[in-house]
C-alpha cells in the first residue's frame, strides 16, 4: 500500500486499476488517499465486506479474472481529467458492487428499487435481493440523479420508476407502494413535492 502510494505521487497516473487485498493496507483505504488525484477501477474477487461504494469515486469495478471485453468498456468510461469529481452525479447505468449473502455481484443504478438507512449504513433493495453499503443516506443523495430517485423521509431514498401508486396517509403524509410489493412511508414535507413528480395522483 505504502509504495502503491510512492508510486502514485512519483508518476501522477489519470487512471490506478486498484485490487482490493493489498499487502500493508486494502485498496479502499488506498483509493480514500488518492481520489482527489487521479481515477481508479478497482479489481476484486468479491471478499467479505462491504464498499463503501459512494464515498468512493470509483470509475467501475472489474471481477477478476478480467475479460479483455469487459476490459474495454471500463476504459470507455474513463473521463477526461478536468470532468473527474467526488461529488459528481452518478449515471444510471452506474455499477456498484454489492454482496448478497456469501455471493456478490455488480448491480446498476436502474436495478435499484431504494435505500434504507440502517445504522451507519445503508440497506439497497434490488430485485436480487438486499445488500449493505457503508454510506450514509446523505452521502448516497449526492450522487443520484434527482431525475429517477426521490428522498422520501429522512430515512429512505427511492427511484420513482419503481412506485406504482401513492395512497394517502395520516397526516397528510403518503404511502409508496413499490412494484416488489413494499409499502414506504413518505413524509408529509416531501409528499407535496413527490405528488407533483409522480404526475399529482393521489
Amino acid at each position: 500500500g505504502e509504495q502503491a502510494l510512492a508510486a502514485i505521487e512519483a508518476l501522477q497516473p489519470d487512471l490506478v486499476f486498484l485490487d482490493i487485498q493489498m499487502p500493508g493496507s486494502t485498496g479502499l483505504q488506498l483509493a480514500a488517499a488518492i481520489e482527489d488525484r487521479c481515477q481508479f477501477v478497482f479489481c476484486t474477487a468479491f471478499d467479505s465486506f462491504a464498499i463503501d461504494a459512494f464515498g468512493l469515486n470509483a470509475v467501475d469495478y472489474l471481477v477478476k479474472p478480467v475479460e479483455p471485453e469487459r476490459l474495454a468498456r471500463t476504459l470507455a468510461r474513463v473521463q477526461p481529467p478536468q470532468s473527474s469529481t467526488s461529488t459528481a452525479v452518478l449515471p444510471m447505468d452506474h455499477g456498484l458492487l454489492l454482496k448478497f449473502g456469501e455471493s456478490g455481484r455488480i448491480v446498476r443504478l436502474r436495478e435499484i428499487d431504494r435505500f434504507d438507512s440502517v445504522g451507519n449504513h445503508a440497506a439497497v433493495h434490488t430485485r436480487h435481493g438486499v445488500a449493505h453499503v457503508l454510506s450514509s443516506l446523505n452521502r448516497i443523495e449526492r450522487r443520484l440523479d434527482p431525475a429517477y430517485f426521490f428522498r422520501v423521509s429522512r430515512s429512505c431514498i427511492l427511484r420513482l420508476d419503481a412506485i406504482v401508486q401513492l395512497d394517502p396517509d395520516v397526516g397528510h403524509g403518503l404511502i409508496a407502494r413499490l412494484r416488489d410489493g413494499s409499502e414506504i412511508d413518505v413524509s408529509r414535507r416531501a409528499a407535496q413535492q413527490l405528488r407533483a413528480r409522480m404526475g399529482g395522483f393521489d
